[in-house]
């Protein structure tokens, strides 16, 4: 065995664990285990883990698959602990705030430390061993067999068949049908931030990247999108997270559809109001999108709520 990987291995099975009521902290190894993974699936490959949906849903389905205790599943606490986990009196986890920001203590917000962290990382030579797949599988395996022994087989199984957390957030926000008859409920700050940043995901891509409205279709070979998600109902009026209360729009339209000046006919065409001053002879003026019909996603149970539209065009659009 790789000598340098042994000294990480014998690190990750000495993980300092906090003395609880319920036995070790099963934190730190649960986090491991979800960095691991996302390396894994090809998320992460630049060795900056971000506090995104991603990282917090890994987190979340892999607790409630190996943790059978009543510990609280904190993902705040092992990401900003891990840094006193140390090799040779150095730490082989670190956090990079953003600019003009300092991280001296544990958030305990998941949705303050995605504004404050940009992102953590491993030391670079344990990030170069955990690129490859075979060192992945070895610590995973000994990550499970060192903390969760008695749970190891289901979550094996449970990975296998794609099953858990974030799949079925995933199939909750897709308002998939067999989602419907699910006991999901929004029990945490980290469920609300999960179905946020997935519903930020998944409704550009459920559109092919594209503005439903312009067919503007624009990305980077950096993996960035510049289509937004919108809701359609406001967020904080009904707590929907679903597609079904989401269009894709690019930044503009975003701000033009969020004040009111464009908005949606109960038949998906677009309405453009009275309101709007511009320069009509402009080759892209807002009223010559007027009556087009928006582009729909492929799948039925996908396009835009009906009842969500009615109540945009009359709460905010301004006729």
């Amino acid at each position: 065995m790789n000598s340098s990987l042994q000294k990480y291995l014998k690190a990750f099975t000495r993980l300092k664990q906090g003395v609880t009521k319920y036995g070790p902290a099963p934190h730190k190894p649960v986090l491991l285990l979800s960095l691991i993974e996302l390396l894994g699936k090809g998320l992460v490959n630049n060795n900056q883990f971000e506090v995104n949906a991603d990282l917090v849903a890994t987190f979340k389905e892999n607790w409630l698959l190996l943790v059978p205790t009543m510990h609280q599943a904190d993902f705040t606490q092992p990401f900003y602990y891990l840094q006193s986990e140390k090799i040779e009196g150095q730490p082989y986890w670190m956090l990079q705030p953003n600019l003009g920001m300092q991280i001296n203590a544990h958030i305990k917000s998941v949705i303050r430390l995605s504004e404050t962290c940009a992102f953590g990382y491993f030391e670079p030579q344990l990030f170069l061993l955990l690129s490859d797949a075979n060192h992945r599988a070895m610590a995973t395996a000994l990550l499970l067999d060192t903390y969760f022994g008695e749970s190891k087989a289901g979550f094996i199984a449970a990975k296998k068949h794609g099953e858990g957390y974030l799949h079925d957030q995933e199939d909750f926000v897709l308002n998939e049908p067999e989602a419907k008859y699910r006991r999901i409920i929004i029990h945490t700050e980290e469920d609300v931030f999960v179905r946020n940043g997935l519903f930020k995901k998944l409704v550009p891509k459920i559109y092919g990247n594209q503005c439903s409205f312009t067919g503007m279709q624009l990305s980077s070979t950096f993996g960035h999108s510049f289509v937004d998600a919108c809701h359609i109902v406001p967020f904080t009026k009904t707590h929907d997270d679903k597609v079904t209360n989401g269009i894709a729009l690019c930044p503009n339209l975003h701000r033009a559809f969020d004040r009111g000046l464009v908005g949606i006919s109960a038949d998906y065409h677009i309405m453009v109001s009275d309101h709007v001053i511009e320069k009509e002879t402009h080759a892209y003026t807002l009223k010559g999108l007027a009556g087009r019909k928006i582009l729909l996603p492929n799948k039925h149970i996908h396009f835009p709520d009906t009842e969500a539209v009615t109540w945009h065009r009359e709460n905010i659009f301004k006729h």
